[in-house]
Protein backbone atom coordinates (compact mmCIF):
# COMPACT_ATOMS: atom_id res chain seq x y z
CA UNK A 1 0.00 0.00 0.00
CA UNK A 2 1.68 3.47 -1.01
CA UNK A 3 0.25 6.61 1.00
CA UNK A 4 1.11 10.54 -0.47
CA UNK A 5 2.18 12.93 1.82
CA UNK A 6 2.07 16.26 0.03
CA UNK A 7 5.65 18.21 0.33
CA UNK A 8 5.60 21.21 1.74
CA UNK A 9 8.21 23.33 -0.44
CA UNK A 10 6.67 23.29 -3.63
CA UNK A 11 3.90 20.79 -3.94
CA UNK A 12 5.07 17.68 -4.95
CA UNK A 13 4.55 14.39 -3.62
CA UNK A 14 6.81 11.22 -1.99
CA UNK A 15 5.46 8.19 -1.48
CA UNK A 16 5.42 6.94 1.76
CA UNK A 17 5.49 2.62 1.87
CA UNK A 18 2.98 1.36 4.60
CA UNK A 19 4.59 -0.87 6.69
CA UNK A 20 8.09 0.52 6.05
CA UNK A 21 7.10 3.60 6.81
CA UNK A 22 9.69 5.39 4.35
CA UNK A 23 9.72 6.46 1.20
CA UNK A 24 11.66 5.16 -2.27
CA UNK A 25 13.83 8.33 -2.10
CA UNK A 26 14.47 7.77 1.47
CA UNK A 27 14.79 3.81 0.75
CA UNK A 28 17.58 4.73 -2.31
CA UNK A 29 19.29 7.06 0.42
CA UNK A 30 19.46 4.43 2.97
CA UNK A 31 20.62 2.20 -0.07
CA UNK A 32 22.81 4.22 -0.98
CA UNK A 33 24.08 4.64 2.43
CA UNK A 34 24.97 0.87 3.14
CA UNK A 35 26.27 0.14 -0.49
CA UNK A 36 28.85 2.70 0.99
CA UNK A 37 29.84 0.60 4.46
CA UNK A 38 29.47 -2.44 2.51
CA UNK A 39 31.89 -2.12 -0.47
CA UNK A 40 35.11 -2.06 1.53
CA UNK A 41 34.13 -5.62 2.44
CA UNK A 42 34.01 -7.17 -0.51
CA UNK A 43 36.50 -8.62 -3.42
CA UNK A 44 39.03 -6.09 -4.16
CA UNK A 45 37.92 -6.58 -7.94
CA UNK A 46 33.82 -5.67 -7.10
CA UNK A 47 35.18 -2.33 -4.79
CA UNK A 48 35.07 0.37 -6.80
CA UNK A 49 31.86 -0.45 -9.48
CA UNK A 50 29.91 -1.23 -5.72
CA UNK A 51 31.75 2.42 -4.57
CA UNK A 52 30.97 3.94 -7.43
CA UNK A 53 27.16 3.12 -7.74
CA UNK A 54 26.37 3.68 -3.89
CA UNK A 55 27.75 7.07 -4.42
CA UNK A 56 26.01 7.83 -7.14
CA UNK A 57 22.38 6.76 -5.94
CA UNK A 58 23.43 8.18 -2.59
CA UNK A 59 23.88 11.95 -3.90
CA UNK A 60 21.17 11.83 -6.28
CA UNK A 61 18.66 10.43 -4.24
CA UNK A 62 20.02 13.16 -1.20
CA UNK A 63 19.71 16.32 -3.51
CA UNK A 64 16.37 15.07 -4.23
CA UNK A 65 14.72 14.67 -0.79
CA UNK A 66 16.74 17.96 -0.11
CA UNK A 67 14.23 19.81 -2.49
CA UNK A 68 11.23 17.72 -1.47
CA UNK A 69 11.73 17.98 2.24
CA UNK A 70 14.04 16.05 4.20
CA UNK A 71 12.36 14.62 7.59
CA UNK A 72 14.28 13.99 10.85
CA UNK A 73 14.82 10.17 10.81
CA UNK A 74 16.61 10.25 7.80
CA UNK A 75 19.41 12.85 9.65
CA UNK A 76 21.65 9.51 11.40
CA UNK A 77 21.24 7.66 7.77
CA UNK A 78 22.75 11.06 6.46
CA UNK A 79 24.96 11.09 8.97
CA UNK A 80 26.15 7.23 8.66
CA UNK A 81 26.82 8.00 5.22
CA UNK A 82 28.73 11.50 5.72
CA UNK A 83 31.12 9.49 8.41
CA UNK A 84 31.68 6.32 5.59
CA UNK A 85 31.68 8.75 2.28
CA UNK A 86 36.27 9.39 3.28
CA UNK A 87 36.92 5.64 3.70
CA UNK A 88 34.73 4.79 0.51
CA UNK A 89 36.06 7.48 -1.64
CA UNK A 90 40.19 7.57 -0.81
CA UNK A 91 41.11 4.20 -1.91
CA UNK A 92 39.66 4.96 -5.53
CA UNK A 93 41.48 8.44 -5.57
CA UNK A 94 44.48 6.81 -4.33
CA UNK A 95 43.82 3.90 -7.37
CA UNK A 96 43.30 6.64 -9.89
CA UNK A 97 46.28 8.55 -8.87
CA UNK A 98 48.23 5.35 -8.77
CA UNK A 99 49.39 5.48 -5.41
CA UNK A 100 49.21 2.27 -3.69
CA UNK A 101 46.27 1.69 -1.37
CA UNK A 102 46.80 1.35 2.19
CA UNK A 103 45.53 -2.02 3.28
CA UNK A 104 43.41 -1.70 6.61
CA UNK A 105 43.42 -4.40 8.95
CA UNK A 106 40.08 -5.99 9.29
CA UNK A 107 39.52 -5.97 12.89
CA UNK A 108 40.04 -1.85 13.26
CA UNK A 109 37.97 -1.31 10.33
CA UNK A 110 35.88 -4.00 11.82
CA UNK A 111 34.58 -1.99 14.96
CA UNK A 112 34.00 1.17 12.74
CA UNK A 113 31.39 -0.54 10.19
CA UNK A 114 29.43 -2.07 12.93
CA UNK A 115 28.84 1.60 13.96
CA UNK A 116 28.14 3.35 11.10
CA UNK A 117 25.54 0.46 9.98
CA UNK A 118 24.25 0.82 13.50
CA UNK A 119 23.95 4.74 12.94
CA UNK A 120 21.82 3.79 9.35
CA UNK A 121 19.69 1.67 11.17
CA UNK A 122 18.09 4.06 13.55
CA UNK A 123 17.04 5.90 10.35
CA UNK A 124 13.99 2.88 9.94
CA UNK A 125 13.85 2.53 13.37
CA UNK A 126 12.86 6.04 13.97
CA UNK A 127 10.69 6.12 10.73
CA UNK A 128 8.57 3.35 12.12
CA UNK A 129 8.16 4.67 15.71
CA UNK A 130 7.47 8.31 14.82
CA UNK A 131 5.79 7.64 10.89
CA UNK A 132 3.54 9.80 9.32
CA UNK A 133 0.32 7.86 9.94
CA UNK A 134 -0.84 6.06 6.96
CA UNK A 135 -4.87 5.88 7.65
CA UNK A 136 -6.79 2.40 7.25
CA UNK A 137 -8.91 2.50 3.72
CA UNK A 138 -12.33 2.75 4.96
CA UNK A 139 -14.38 -0.41 4.58
CA UNK A 140 -17.42 0.80 3.37
CA UNK A 141 -19.47 1.42 0.34
CA UNK A 142 -19.32 5.02 0.05
CA UNK A 143 -16.71 7.57 -0.42
CA UNK A 144 -16.26 10.21 2.02
CA UNK A 145 -16.23 13.71 1.91
CA UNK A 146 -15.37 16.36 4.49
CA UNK A 147 -16.38 19.95 5.45
CA UNK A 148 -15.54 22.35 8.12
CA UNK A 149 -18.27 24.84 9.23
CA UNK A 150 -18.13 27.40 12.16
CA UNK A 151 -21.31 28.49 14.06
CA UNK A 152 -21.77 30.55 16.94
CA UNK A 153 -24.70 30.38 19.91
CA UNK A 154 -26.76 33.60 20.38
CA UNK A 155 -28.25 32.72 23.57
CA UNK A 156 -24.80 31.70 25.49
CA UNK A 157 -21.90 33.71 26.91
CA UNK A 158 -18.75 32.85 26.40
CA UNK A 159 -17.70 31.37 29.84
CA UNK A 160 -14.14 30.94 29.02
CA UNK A 161 -13.40 34.86 28.41
CA UNK A 162 -14.40 38.25 30.39
CA UNK A 163 -15.21 39.79 26.72
CA UNK A 164 -18.34 41.35 27.53
CA UNK A 165 -20.74 40.11 24.69
CA UNK A 166 -18.88 37.50 23.64
CA UNK A 167 -21.18 34.59 22.62
CA UNK A 168 -20.03 30.36 22.76
CA UNK A 169 -18.84 29.75 19.11
CA UNK A 170 -17.98 26.12 17.93
CA UNK A 171 -16.07 24.51 14.92
CA UNK A 172 -17.37 21.11 13.29
CA UNK A 173 -15.92 19.24 10.85
CA UNK A 174 -18.41 16.73 9.10
CA UNK A 175 -17.54 13.25 7.55
CA UNK A 176 -20.28 12.13 5.23
CA UNK A 177 -21.12 9.71 2.60
CA UNK A 178 -19.83 11.17 -0.95
CA UNK A 179 -19.75 10.26 -4.62
CA UNK A 180 -16.52 8.69 -5.67
CA UNK A 181 -13.89 11.66 -6.65
CA UNK A 182 -12.79 11.61 -9.46
CA UNK A 183 -8.95 9.92 -9.79
CA UNK A 184 -6.46 12.52 -8.36
CA UNK A 185 -8.59 14.60 -6.36
CA UNK A 186 -6.59 15.94 -3.29
CA UNK A 187 -7.34 14.21 -0.36
CA UNK A 188 -8.01 15.99 3.04
CA UNK A 189 -5.29 17.05 5.34
CA UNK A 190 -4.90 15.77 8.41
CA UNK A 191 -5.46 17.87 11.83
CA UNK A 192 -6.58 20.85 9.72
CA UNK A 193 -7.93 22.46 6.58
CA UNK A 194 -4.33 23.83 5.42
CA UNK A 195 -0.98 22.22 6.37
CA UNK A 196 -0.21 25.87 7.96
CA UNK A 197 -3.59 25.03 10.21
CA UNK A 198 -2.24 21.24 10.58
CA UNK A 199 1.07 22.36 11.86
CA UNK A 200 -0.42 24.80 14.51
CA UNK A 201 -2.87 21.94 16.09
CA UNK A 202 -0.21 19.28 16.10
CA UNK A 203 2.64 21.85 17.95
CA UNK A 204 -0.31 22.59 19.94
CA UNK A 205 -1.10 19.02 21.08
CA UNK A 206 2.33 17.92 21.46
CA UNK A 207 3.20 20.75 23.37
CA UNK A 208 0.19 19.29 25.78
CA UNK A 209 2.19 16.48 26.62
CA UNK A 210 5.82 18.10 26.77
CA UNK A 211 7.06 16.34 23.79
CA UNK A 212 9.79 17.71 21.20
CA UNK A 213 7.83 19.14 18.40
CA UNK A 214 9.78 17.67 15.47
CA UNK A 215 9.15 13.99 16.93
CA UNK A 216 5.87 14.35 15.15
CA UNK A 217 6.68 16.32 12.58
CA UNK A 218 5.35 13.94 10.17
CA UNK A 219 1.91 14.01 11.48
CA UNK A 220 0.55 17.40 9.81
CA UNK A 221 1.95 16.25 6.61
CA UNK A 222 -0.63 13.37 6.53
CA UNK A 223 -3.56 12.98 3.77
CA UNK A 224 -6.69 10.76 4.63
CA UNK A 225 -9.40 9.43 2.64
CA UNK A 226 -11.72 11.74 2.65
CA UNK A 227 -12.06 14.71 -0.24
CA UNK A 228 -12.87 18.22 1.23
CA UNK A 229 -16.64 19.57 -0.03
CA UNK A 230 -16.85 16.13 -2.45
CA UNK A 231 -20.84 16.22 -3.39
CA UNK A 232 -22.65 14.11 -0.98
CA UNK A 233 -23.36 10.16 -2.23
CA UNK A 234 -26.88 10.49 -4.23
CA UNK A 235 -28.06 7.15 -2.81
CA UNK A 236 -28.44 6.17 1.09
CA UNK A 237 -31.48 8.57 2.07
CA UNK A 238 -30.97 10.63 4.95
CA UNK A 239 -27.83 9.56 7.14
CA UNK A 240 -28.04 9.30 11.00
CA UNK A 241 -26.03 11.49 12.67
CA UNK A 242 -23.04 10.44 14.98
CA UNK A 243 -22.08 13.66 17.09
CA UNK A 244 -18.43 13.32 18.53
CA UNK A 245 -16.80 15.30 21.23
CA UNK A 246 -12.57 14.49 21.64
CA UNK A 247 -10.54 13.91 25.16
CA UNK A 248 -9.53 16.82 27.63
CA UNK A 249 -7.38 19.10 25.23
CA UNK A 250 -7.88 16.93 22.07
CA UNK A 251 -9.25 18.01 18.71
CA UNK A 252 -12.04 17.65 15.96
CA UNK A 253 -9.72 15.61 14.03
CA UNK A 254 -8.56 13.47 16.70
CA UNK A 255 -10.96 10.34 15.82
CA UNK A 256 -9.80 10.45 11.87
CA UNK A 257 -9.41 7.00 10.96
CA UNK A 258 -12.98 6.02 13.48
CA UNK A 259 -14.94 8.82 11.68
CA UNK A 260 -13.82 8.00 7.94
CA UNK A 261 -14.96 4.38 8.60
CA UNK A 262 -18.06 5.08 9.93
CA UNK A 263 -18.81 7.33 7.23
CA UNK A 264 -18.49 4.80 4.55
CA UNK A 265 -21.05 3.25 6.13
CA UNK A 266 -23.42 5.42 5.60
CA UNK A 267 -23.11 7.78 8.72
CA UNK A 268 -22.49 11.59 9.17
CA UNK A 269 -19.81 12.11 11.79
CA UNK A 270 -19.42 15.49 13.21
CA UNK A 271 -16.50 15.96 15.20
CA UNK A 272 -16.14 19.35 17.67
CA UNK A 273 -13.81 21.65 18.34
CA UNK A 274 -14.20 22.89 22.20
CA UNK A 275 -12.57 26.57 22.00
CA UNK A 276 -11.13 27.27 25.11
CA UNK A 277 -10.60 23.26 26.09
CA UNK A 278 -9.19 21.91 22.60
CA UNK A 279 -5.29 22.35 22.09
CA UNK A 280 -6.01 24.92 19.49
CA UNK A 281 -8.53 25.70 17.36
CA UNK A 282 -8.41 27.67 14.48
CA UNK A 283 -10.98 30.36 13.44
CA UNK A 284 -12.25 31.27 9.90
CA UNK A 285 -10.92 34.77 10.69
CA UNK A 286 -7.36 33.18 10.99
CA UNK A 287 -7.13 33.76 14.70
CA UNK A 288 -6.41 30.66 16.93
CA UNK A 289 -7.37 30.02 20.23
CA UNK A 290 -5.37 28.02 22.61
CA UNK A 291 -6.51 25.86 25.71
CA UNK A 292 -7.75 27.33 28.53
CA UNK A 293 -8.28 24.05 30.85
CA UNK A 294 -5.49 23.41 33.04
CA UNK A 295 -5.18 21.14 35.92
CA UNK A 296 -4.20 22.12 39.12
CA UNK A 297 -3.08 18.88 40.68
CA UNK A 298 -5.50 18.82 43.59
CA UNK A 299 -7.95 15.71 42.86
CA UNK A 300 -10.76 17.43 44.61
CA UNK A 301 -10.59 20.30 42.67
CA UNK A 302 -9.47 18.81 39.46
CA UNK A 303 -12.94 17.09 39.71
CA UNK A 304 -14.91 20.16 40.08
CA UNK A 305 -13.53 21.73 37.33
CA UNK A 306 -14.10 19.39 34.69
CA UNK A 307 -17.55 18.52 35.79
CA UNK A 308 -17.75 22.42 35.11
CA UNK A 309 -15.79 21.60 31.47
CA UNK A 310 -18.10 18.72 30.62
CA UNK A 311 -20.98 20.72 30.84
CA UNK A 312 -20.02 23.11 28.58
CA UNK A 313 -18.81 20.75 26.21
CA UNK A 314 -22.09 18.81 26.63
CA UNK A 315 -23.83 22.45 25.39
CA UNK A 316 -22.01 22.25 22.71
CA UNK A 317 -23.14 18.94 21.44
CA UNK A 318 -27.17 20.19 22.08
CA UNK A 319 -26.40 23.12 20.15
CA UNK A 320 -24.71 21.80 17.10
CA UNK A 321 -27.75 19.25 17.50
CA UNK A 322 -30.09 22.11 16.67
CA UNK A 323 -27.61 23.48 14.28
CA UNK A 324 -27.87 20.07 12.20
CA UNK A 325 -31.45 20.42 12.10
CA UNK A 326 -31.72 23.55 10.57
CA UNK A 327 -29.25 23.00 8.15
CA UNK A 328 -30.93 19.50 7.24
CA UNK A 329 -34.31 22.13 6.28
CA UNK A 330 -32.36 24.38 4.42
CA UNK A 331 -31.96 27.49 7.25
CA UNK A 332 -28.45 27.06 7.00
CA UNK A 333 -26.67 26.74 3.97
CA UNK A 334 -24.07 23.54 3.39
CA UNK A 335 -24.71 20.41 0.94
CA UNK A 336 -26.41 17.97 3.77
CA UNK A 337 -29.40 20.01 3.08
CA UNK A 338 -32.42 17.07 3.08
CA UNK A 339 -30.13 14.35 3.93
CA UNK A 340 -29.84 14.47 7.62
CA UNK A 341 -32.01 11.91 9.85
CA UNK A 342 -31.83 14.35 13.25
CA UNK A 343 -34.28 12.06 14.79
CA UNK A 344 -31.30 9.35 14.76
CA UNK A 345 -28.66 11.12 16.26
CA UNK A 346 -25.73 9.47 19.06
CA UNK A 347 -23.64 11.48 21.19
CA UNK A 348 -20.38 10.35 21.29
CA UNK A 349 -16.83 10.89 22.38
CA UNK A 350 -13.35 9.94 23.87
CA UNK A 351 -12.04 10.80 27.60
CA UNK A 352 -13.77 13.69 28.83
CA UNK A 353 -15.87 14.02 25.70
CA UNK A 354 -17.54 10.44 26.89
CA UNK A 355 -18.40 12.00 29.84
CA UNK A 356 -19.63 15.26 27.72
CA UNK A 357 -21.49 12.77 25.65
CA UNK A 358 -23.11 10.82 28.86
CA UNK A 359 -23.78 14.09 30.05
CA UNK A 360 -25.68 15.53 26.86
CA UNK A 361 -27.94 12.89 26.84
CA UNK A 362 -29.25 13.15 29.92
CA UNK A 363 -30.05 16.56 29.19
CA UNK A 364 -31.28 16.24 25.64
CA UNK A 365 -33.77 13.89 24.77
CA UNK A 366 -32.93 13.99 21.19
CA UNK A 367 -29.81 11.95 21.43
CA UNK A 368 -30.91 8.12 20.69
CA UNK A 369 -27.81 6.63 21.92
CA UNK A 370 -24.70 7.44 23.64
CA UNK A 371 -20.81 6.39 23.09
CA UNK A 372 -18.54 6.58 25.91
CA UNK A 373 -15.03 5.94 24.79
CA UNK A 374 -13.02 5.18 27.77
CA UNK A 375 -14.07 8.35 29.04
CA UNK A 376 -14.16 8.80 33.16
CA UNK A 377 -17.92 10.02 33.85
CA UNK A 378 -17.44 13.70 35.09
CA UNK A 379 -20.86 15.75 36.67
CA UNK A 380 -23.57 14.52 38.30
CA UNK A 381 -24.80 11.06 37.17
CA UNK A 382 -28.88 12.16 37.29
CA UNK A 383 -31.29 11.58 35.98
CA UNK A 384 -30.96 8.13 34.75
CA UNK A 385 -29.87 8.18 31.40
CA UNK A 386 -33.00 6.73 28.97
CA UNK A 387 -30.82 5.92 25.44
CA UNK A 388 -29.14 2.78 24.65
CA UNK A 389 -25.35 3.01 25.92
CA UNK A 390 -21.79 1.49 24.63
CA UNK A 391 -19.10 2.26 27.48
CA UNK A 392 -15.75 0.76 25.91
CA UNK A 393 -13.06 0.57 28.29
CA UNK A 394 -9.19 -0.06 28.29
CA UNK A 395 -8.45 -3.34 29.94
CA UNK A 396 -8.53 -2.40 33.97
CA UNK A 397 -5.06 -2.77 35.71
CA UNK A 398 -3.31 -2.10 38.83
CA UNK A 399 -2.69 1.49 37.46
CA UNK A 400 -6.39 2.13 36.58
CA UNK A 401 -7.88 4.95 39.00
CA UNK A 402 -9.87 3.12 41.15
CA UNK A 403 -12.73 5.05 41.16
CA UNK A 404 -13.38 4.67 37.28
CA UNK A 405 -14.76 1.31 37.35
CA UNK A 406 -17.73 2.19 39.88
CA UNK A 407 -18.43 5.48 38.52
CA UNK A 408 -19.10 3.99 35.49
CA UNK A 409 -21.43 1.63 36.51
CA UNK A 410 -22.91 4.08 38.46
CA UNK A 411 -23.77 5.89 35.37
CA UNK A 412 -25.00 2.84 33.37
CA UNK A 413 -26.58 1.28 36.14
CA UNK A 414 -30.16 3.19 36.36
CA UNK A 415 -30.08 3.36 32.81
CA UNK A 416 -33.85 2.55 31.81
CA UNK A 417 -32.26 1.14 28.46
CA UNK A 418 -29.97 -1.60 27.89
CA UNK A 419 -26.50 -0.43 28.43
CA UNK A 420 -23.24 -2.53 27.51
CA UNK A 421 -19.77 -2.10 29.03
CA UNK A 422 -16.75 -3.72 26.43
CA UNK A 423 -13.50 -4.18 28.15
CA UNK A 424 -11.10 -4.53 25.18
CA UNK A 425 -8.25 -6.69 25.87
CA UNK A 426 -4.54 -5.06 25.03
CA UNK A 427 -6.09 -1.29 24.62
CA UNK A 428 -4.85 1.47 26.24
CA UNK A 429 -6.31 5.22 26.22
CA UNK A 430 -5.16 6.28 23.42
CA UNK A 431 -6.42 3.60 21.38
CA UNK A 432 -9.39 4.93 20.99
CA UNK A 433 -8.47 7.39 18.81
CA UNK A 434 -5.42 8.12 15.85
CA UNK A 435 -2.80 7.82 18.17
CA UNK A 436 -2.19 4.01 17.17
CA UNK A 437 -1.48 5.50 13.50
CA UNK A 438 1.61 7.81 14.65
CA UNK A 439 2.92 7.01 18.12
CA UNK A 440 5.13 4.40 18.72
CA UNK A 441 3.87 1.20 19.21
CA UNK A 442 4.41 1.40 22.91
CA UNK A 443 1.27 -1.04 25.11
CA UNK A 444 1.26 1.36 27.84
CA UNK A 445 0.75 4.37 25.55
CA UNK A 446 -1.14 3.28 22.79
CA UNK A 447 -1.88 -0.63 23.86
CA UNK A 448 -0.89 -3.69 22.14
CA UNK A 449 -3.74 -4.13 19.63
CA UNK A 450 -0.99 -2.70 16.79
CA UNK A 451 -1.29 0.09 14.36
CA UNK A 452 -4.13 -1.58 11.83
CA UNK A 453 -5.74 -3.56 14.59
CA UNK A 454 -6.63 -0.69 16.83
CA UNK A 455 -8.96 1.52 14.85
CA UNK A 456 -10.79 -1.34 13.50
CA UNK A 457 -11.19 -2.99 16.63
CA UNK A 458 -13.00 0.55 17.58
CA UNK A 459 -14.92 1.15 14.53
CA UNK A 460 -16.31 -2.54 14.23
CA UNK A 461 -17.71 -2.18 17.80
CA UNK A 462 -19.32 1.15 17.75
CA UNK A 463 -20.72 0.23 14.05
CA UNK A 464 -22.58 -2.86 15.90
CA UNK A 465 -23.83 -0.89 18.38
CA UNK A 466 -24.91 2.51 15.65
CA UNK A 467 -26.21 -0.35 12.87
CA UNK A 468 -28.77 -1.31 15.77
CA UNK A 469 -29.44 1.79 18.05
CA UNK A 470 -30.47 3.97 14.87
CA UNK A 471 -30.88 2.09 12.12
CA UNK A 472 -32.82 -1.11 14.14
CA UNK A 473 -30.90 -3.82 12.16
CA UNK A 474 -31.68 -7.14 13.46
CA UNK A 475 -29.29 -9.84 14.74
CA UNK A 476 -27.21 -10.45 17.79
CA UNK A 477 -25.21 -7.28 19.16
CA UNK A 478 -24.48 -9.15 22.64
CA UNK A 479 -22.42 -11.76 20.30
CA UNK A 480 -21.11 -9.56 18.31
CA UNK A 481 -19.31 -7.20 21.16
CA UNK A 482 -18.21 -10.20 22.72
CA UNK A 483 -15.89 -11.15 19.86
CA UNK A 484 -14.05 -7.54 20.71
CA UNK A 485 -13.33 -8.36 24.59
CA UNK A 486 -15.32 -8.93 28.00
CA UNK A 487 -18.94 -7.54 28.06
CA UNK A 488 -21.02 -6.52 30.91
CA UNK A 489 -24.92 -6.01 30.05
CA UNK A 490 -26.62 -3.73 32.46
CA UNK A 491 -30.65 -4.44 31.78
CA UNK A 492 -33.27 -1.59 32.12
CA UNK A 493 -34.89 -2.06 35.75
CA UNK A 494 -38.87 -1.89 34.40
CA UNK A 495 -40.34 -1.92 37.81
CA UNK A 496 -38.67 1.88 38.07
Amino acid sequence: MWHRLPCPEDGRVTEIIAGLYMSPLELLVLLGAVGLVVARWLPPAARPYVTNAAVAVLVASTLTLGVVGIRWQMLPVLAGAAVTLPFALVPLLRRRTGRPARRARWWLALPGSAACLGLLATGPVAAWAFPVPVFPEPSGSFAVGTRVMQWTDPHRPETFTAVAHDRRTVVIQLWYPARKSPAGARQAQYLGRTEQEARTVSDALVRQVGLPGFLVDGVPRARTHAVFNAPVADGGGRFPIVLFSPGSGGVRTQNTAWAEELASHGYVVVGLDHPYDSAAVVLTDGRTINTKTDSTGDRDKDDKLAAVWTAVRAADLSFVLTQLDRLDRGEIAGPLTGRLDTSRAAATGHSMGGAAALQAARQDRRFDAVIDLDGYPHGPTSPSLQQPTLALTQAITPATDPRYPPRLTEALQPNTATSYRLTIPGAAHLTFMDGPLYLPPVPSIVGSLGRTHSPHVVAAATLAFLDTTLRHEPGDLAGVLSDYGSLSIHLPDNSR
